[in-house]
């Protein structure tokens, strides 16, 4: 295996019978091809994300480009959306686990995401095995069978197939090219297009993806040169690859009409990640001391920042004539508690009832009991229709500053949010570092996005002295005490890995530097 890797390609990681199968020669040099002729351009565009970060830390807030006004007063449209992408009432996400993936196809969603990027914890096994499901999945060869002797196959009727790739500031460590490790998501990207696009087209489908972290236009005319070299490379037509961009960041929030224009052959539509959002909203204003937010529970999607931004979006897409899809709803039915099922139903019917009201024309969940639900309030609005493109929201005006403003009327923080923060971000991570990228915690199921919001809340707060309702302030102190006390409730640090967790978690939050991702220094901690 290692003799046939092309010049300059080396496999680090273990080599197993999954890694032959996966990277093949002809693979690798696929991918390291992709690598060698956008990884300098990544690079700089991380690097562009740093010093427009060293702005906003010196007090700048973002708007609207000026420079792109053009883009924005134009008339345009992105491509038409494929038959099999154009009604996306219910879309369901999970990582890319072979049982979870057939219940995510088989869960009765028009789309599901299968996630190498917040939900999976990128284990070298977990990526290379997650290739080989969605290969599996796409040949309807994919089956698993339960230790119970209970048998998961797929139904006739399944969902669509989208994969999300790991985000620009992640790379593979277990594959090296020109000793170098590859960019995560020329990895993921590649080798699903090498091994699945042709295959896909034959099905009558195509290979169709979720684009996570963008903060600018200009990330996404590189994933779109991305796709047309993937395509030229492959024999494929121009448009062939499609993608939603996952709007989940504040930059991305404002620059959304770019993004569609740098993809428009390829776009297909755009989605609101509401957690990450929080998180981008935190991280961006980070040093800012007007711009803290109150406990996690009180920044809901009908706030004053997180409303503009989703309604923008709307309008942004039925303008462009693209797809708009909703936020996630993260509940796990609890079978053993079916008061609480339906208390938490009851607030999932509402935020759908407000989305498609407001003009989504699909929308996310993350559990298969959810379908039902949220499938029967999008066919309340939707009926026969495939969507709500009609809706132009003409009547939605909002300016940068509403976007960029993101304090919380009447918002708190309080005792009991600090240390749901310091939980919650302990329990992820411990899952996290044994290989399980979507946790269930609380009754909700988790991704890294959650350990991102509480982590960030918390150094926000000690960097600040910000104080808890009671009068008291946020020091190093209290958390430390408060982390005692969570993690001795959790078992302590000889409980699974609990002890790297609360490391990394101390790292996180009183570094004097605010650290971008958390995966960026929990990945050495990974096989």
């Amino acid at each position: 295996m290692t003799n046939n890797t092309p010049a300059g390609v080396e496999i680090v990681g273990p080599i197993s019978p999954a890694v032959t199968d996966v990277l093949t020669p002809d693979a690798l040099a696929f991918v390291a091809a992709l690598h060698r002729q956008f990884n300098d351009r990544r690079l700089e565009r991380l690097q562009a994300r740093r010093e427009r970060q060293k702005r906003f830390d010196a007090g700048e807030i973002p708007g609207f480009l000026p420079e792109t006004a053009s883009v924005r007063a134009a008339e345009w449209k992105v491509a038409p959306a494929p038959a099999d992408l154009n009604d996306r009432r219910v879309e369901i996400t999970g990582p890319t686990e072979r049982k979870m993936m057939i219940n995510a196809l088989n869960s009765g969603a028009k789309v599901f995401m299968a996630d190498f990027e917040d939900a999976l914890s990128p284990t070298w096994e977990n990526v290379i095995q997650g290739q080989i499901n969605c290969s599996d999945a796409i040949r309807r060869t994919i089956a698993f069978d339960n230790p119970d002797g209970k048998r998961y196959v797929l139904n006739d009727e399944v969902a669509t197939l989208l994969v999300r790739p790991r985000g620009w500031h992640l790379v593979e460590k277990n594959v090296l090219v020109d000793g170098a490790p590859i960019s995560g998501s020329l990895f993921d990207f590649g080798l699903y297009m090498y091994r699945n696009a042709a295959e896909l087209l034959a099905r009558g489908s195509g290979p169709y993806f979720y684009l996570p972290k963008l903060e600018s236009h200009l990330e996404a005319r590189l994933w779109n040169d991305v796709f047309v070299a993937a395509q030229e490379g492959l024999g494929l037509p121009n448009g062939t690859v499609r993608a939603t961009v996952l709007i989940e960041t504040i930059l991305g929030a404002l620059e959304m009409e770019e993004i569609l224009y740098e993809i428009r052959d390829h776009a297909a539509g755009l989605n609101a990640g509401r957690w990450d959002y929080i998180f981008s909203a935190i991280k961006k204003f980070a040093r800012n001391e007007h711009q803290i937010l109150p406990d996690r529970a009180q920044v809901t999607m009908t706030v004053p920042f997180m409303r503009a931004y989703t309604e923008l979006m709307i309008r942004t897409c039925h303008k462009r004539g693209a797809h708009a899809i909703g936020g996630m709803a993260a509940f796990i039915p609890n079978r053993r508690d079916p008061v609480v099922t339906e208390n938490a139903l009851s607030k999932v019917r509402e935020d759908k009832l407000r989305e498609f009201g407001d003009g989504c024309d699909g929308t996310w969940v993350a559990h298969p009991d959810l379908v039902p639900t949220v499938l029967e309030v999008a066919n309340g609005y939707l009926g026969d229709k495939p969507n709500q493109k009609e809706r132009l929201r003409e009547d939605v005006t909002v300016t940068d500053r509403q976007i960029t403003d993101v304090g919380v009327p009447g918002g708190t923080i309080t005792e009991i949010g600090l240390r749901l923060n310091i939980s919650v971000a302990l329990q992820y991570m411990n899952a996290w570092l044994l290989g399980n990228g979507a946790a269930a915690i609380n009754n909700l199921m988790e991704d890294a996005a959650t350990a991102e919001i509480s982590r960030s809340q918390i150094w926000q707060w000690i960097h600040h002295g910000a104080r808890l309702d009671d009068g008291r302030p946020v020091t190093r102190a209290l958390y430390e005490q408060f982390r005692n006390d969570e993690l001795a409730k959790l078992g302590g640090t000889s409980t699974g890995r609990y002890e790297e967790a609360a490391e990394l978690l101390d790292e996180l939050c009183l570094s004097n530097e605010f650290i971008a991702f958390l995966t960026l220094i929990a990945y050495s901690h990974l096989d």
